[in-house]
Formats: C-alpha cells, sequence, structure tokens
C-alpha cells in the first residue's frame, strides 16, 4: 500500500470544501445569497477538477456553474420581484394582503 501524496490531501480539501458549501447552498433561504454561495461551489468544483486533471471540465464549469447559473438566477429573482408590470413591489404591501 502507498502512502498519501500531496494531491490526494489536495483533492480531500478540495471535497471538503465542497461538501461545506453545498450544504451552505442548501441552507440558505435568500435567492440572491443562495446565488452567491452557488458561484463559490461552481468554482470550488472546477478547482476541484483540475486537481482530478480534467481540465476541459473544470472550464465548463467555470463557464456554467460559476458564471450562467448564478447570473441566471439573480436575473430571475429581480424579474419576480419586479412583477409583471416592471414595477417594484413594496414587501410590505405583501405582507398586508
Amino acid at each position: 500500500m502507498t502512502g498519501t501524496t500531496a494531491a490526494d490531501v489536495l483533492i480531500a480539501v478540495a471535497l471538503l470544501l465542497v461538501a461545506v458549501t453545498a450544504t451552505a447552498a442548501v441552507l440558505t433561504r435568500d435567492p440572491v445569497r443562495q446565488s452567491v454561495v452557488l458561484a463559490m461551489l461552481g468554482l470550488e468544483f472546477a478547482l476541484l477538477f483540475t486537481l482530478l486533471q480534467a481540465p476541459d471540465v473544470a472550464l465548463s464549469q467555470l463557464g456554467v456553474g460559476s458564471a450562467l447559473t448564478p447570473l441566471l438566477i439573480l436575473l430571475t429573482v429581480r424579474r419576480v420581484r419586479r412583477g409583471p408590470a416592471g414595477k417594484e413591489r413594496d414587501p410590505a404591501e405583501e405582507r398586508r394582503r
């Protein structure tokens, strides 16, 4: 049986970071904060894929998981908060209903 290499330790740390950040993404209730956590998770996955010697997957993860998905979530939240008429909704009025 061989000893643990530095690459194995880095992969274990990256896996731990992914697990912690994924848990944080699930527990985050605010969609804006959740999109930021998902962007961080995408960066961590890209790092993990790089450590696992899959640079093409890492580049795809950077584009989709770290940039595109959080951006789409933010744009969707903005659209939902504005409402169908394009006006900002008043949260105080929403609570009165």
